[in-house]
C-alpha cells in the first residue's frame, strides 16, 4: 500500500464505527462497510476521525480497528485519524498504524489553540515527533475544533513542514481558500493535495476551484465519487445535476449533532452496518427523524431513476 502525497486524489470515504446496540463494536459490519465503500468506488478510507466516534475508543479499540480495515482494504490506502489532546498519545498511535501499512496520518488542532503561533508551533512539535516520513494530513474544520487556522498560517504551514502533504478542507464558508492555495502555488509555493469534508455539500464547487476531491462521508458515499468524476471530466451540468438529486438528504444530514445519526441510519437501511447504534454518549433517530430520513430516500431514489 503507497502512501499519500502531495499529488493524491479521488475520493476517500470518513468510515463510521460500527456498534452493536450494547456499545460493543461490531467487527462484522466494520468488515461489510469498508468493502461497502470500495464497491461504492472509494479510491480510499479514513478511519477514526470524528464521524468514527475516536474520542469514544480505547487506544486498543483504535488499533485493532486500524489492523482490520487496513488489512480489508488490501493495496488500497487508508488514512488512519490520530488527534488526541497530547502528543504521547498522537504519536504512540501514529507509530502503530504506520507499522501495520497506514497511508498516513490526519491530525486536527487541539481546540486550546489561540493564537496563530501557537496554531504553527503546534503543527511543528507534530512533525517532530512523527519525523519526516509520516505523511500528515492537516484537518482544517473550524467549526468542530473552534481553531481558525487563516490564509496566511496555513501557507507558513504548508512551507515549514514539508512531511504535511494534504489538507482536509473542511472551513465554512473556504471556497476561497482553497483559491488562495493554489494561486500561491502558482506563484512558487509547494504544491498539497486539497481533499474536501462538509458532507460533500460543496463538492462541486471546492473541486472547480481546484480541489483534488473529497475526504468525508455520506450514506451515499457513490454520490461523490460521481460528481468528483464528473467534475474531473469536464461534465459541471451533469454533476449539478446528480448533486441535486442527493440534495435534500445532504441538507437533512448536515444539523448539527444529528448528522452521524443520520448517516448510519442510511447506511444499516441500505445493508452496509447491521445496527445504526452510536456508542455512548450519542443516541440514534427518534421515530419521526427515522421517517423523515425515509421519506427523503425515497424521493431521491425517484429522482435518479428520472436522471437515468
Amino acid at each position: 500500500m503507497g502512501l499519500i502525497d502531495e499529488n493524491t486524489s479521488g475520493v476517500f470515504v470518513i468510515s463510521v464505527t460500527p456498534f452493536d446496540e450494547q456499545g460493543a463494536i461490531d467487527w462484522r459490519s466494520l468488515d461489510r462497510v469498508t468493502d461497502f465503500y470500495f464497491e461504492a468506488g472509494a479510491d480510499g478510507l479514513t478511519i477514526l476521525g470524528m464521524m468514527g466516534e475516536a474520542p469514544k475508543l480505547t487506544q486498543a479499540e483504535a488499533l485493532e480497528i486500524s489492523r482490520r480495515v487496513i488489512a480489508r482494504a488490501g493495496n488500497r490506502p487508508v488514512v488512519v485519524g490520530v488527534s488526541a489532546p497530547g502528543l504521547a498519545a498522537l504519536r504512540e498511535l501514529s507509530m502503530a498504524a504506520m507499522d501495520i501499512g497506514a497511508a498516513g496520518v490526519m491530525v486536527a488542532p487541539p481546540g486550546s489553540l489561540q493564537t496563530d503561533t501557537q496554531i504553527h508551533a503546534y503543527y511543528g512539535q507534530v512533525v517532530n515527533v512523527l519525523g519526516p516520513d509520516v505523511p500528515v494530513v492537516l484537518q482544517d474544520f473550524p467549526l468542530a475544533t473552534k481553531v481558525a487556522i487563516s490564509d496566511e498560517v496555513l501557507a507558513r504551514i504548508i512551507n515549514d513542514f514539508p512531511s504535511i502533504k494534504m489538507l482536509k478542507h473542511e472551513d465554512w464558508p473556504g471556497l476561497q481558500k482553497i483559491t488562495k492555495i493554489r494561486q500561491a502555488e502558482a506563484a512558487g509555493q509547494r504544491r498539497i493535495s486539497i481533499l474536501c469534508g462538509n458532507g460533500g455539500g460543496f463538492l462541486a464547487e471546492e473541486m472547480a476551484r481546484g480541489a483534488d476531491g473529497a475526504m468525508t462521508g455520506f450514506g451515499y458515499p457513490e454520490m461523490m465519487v460521481q460528481i468528483a468524476r464528473l467534475m474531473t471530466a469536464g461534465e459541471k451540468d451533469r454533476a449539478h445535476d446528480l448533486f441535486d438529486a442527493y440534495l435534500p438528504l445532504i441538507r437533512y444530514e448536515s444539523q448539527p449533532g444529528l448528522g452521524l445519526a443520520v448517516r448510519k441510519h442510511v447506511l444499516a437501511q441500505r445493508g452496509a452496518i447491521a445496527s445504526p447504534a452510536l456508542r455512548a454518549p450519542g443516541s440514534g433517530l427518534t421515530a419521526a427523524a427515522a421517517a423523515e430520513v425515509d421519506y427523503l430516500i425515497s424521493r431521491q431514489e425517484r429522482r435518479l431513476k428520472e436522471l437515468g
